[in-house]
């Protein structure tokens, strides 16, 4: 009989631990370099991601009712739509996803949030999003972090609801797209998650 390998590596993931969304700060000209700036949200629980595919139609040559050659179909991932769901309202998160202006008091408290204006070029910023999972062990402990980041992400225009007795739980469209030669998304291992800083 011929060899049968196992795999090497058999990885359990489970739970949404953390989103961070990274965008690039480019300074007025003369400053600076360009920065790399990123938001943790540890209230987002469920991460969908669909991929988009393209697909280019099959060949067949038929000659009386019979299959004589073919070109099979060929699908091509050109992204992924992601549906981030957070339990909670996070103006940074929003206006990175459509743009827009938070404002605060004298305090620092946040006063509010106001969206781009019909019109406007305000579309919010390009990011990568980052997805984080824990990997756990038979005992029950966590052995590292998978972290799945995804390219070019821009937000669609969002909107909020309200039901009596129940919390809002926004849900975010994300549409990202590789680049020539980059892959759709990354997957790597870290053996702790980022820690989250307070904005100064």
């Amino acid at each position: 009989m011929p060899t049968v390998y196992k795999s090497k590596n058999e990885i359990p993931t489970i739970d949404c631990e953390l989103i961070t969304i990274e965008t690039v700060v480019t300074p007025a000209q003369g400053s600076t370099p360009a920065v790399t700036r990123e938001f943790g949200f540890t209230t987002a629980n469920q991460l969908g991601v669909e991929p988009q595919v393209e697909t280019t139609d099959a060949v067949k040559l038929m000659i009386k009712g019979k299959l004589k050659a073919q070109k099979k179909e060929e699908s091509t991932i050109t992204g992924h739509q992601l549906t981030l769901t957070d339990n909670v309202f996070n103006p940074e998160l929003v206006k990175i996803l459509q743009g827009g202006t938070i404002t605060y008091d004298e305090s620092g408290n946040l006063t509010g949030y106001t969206p781009p204006v019909v019109g406007s070029d305000d579309k919010g910023e390009v990011f990568t999003l980052n997805a984080y999972s824990a990997q756990y062990n038979a005992a029950g402990q966590i052995v590292n972090y998978e972290k799945i980041a995804y390219p070019n992400c821009t937000g669609v225009p969002v909107a909020f609801g309200a039901e009596d007795g129940v919390f809002r739980a926004p849900e975010y469209t994300i549409n990202s797209a590789p680049d020539n030669g980059q892959a759709p998304y990354a997957i790597t291992y870290v053996d702790a998650l980022p820690t989250l800083m307070d904005p100064t």
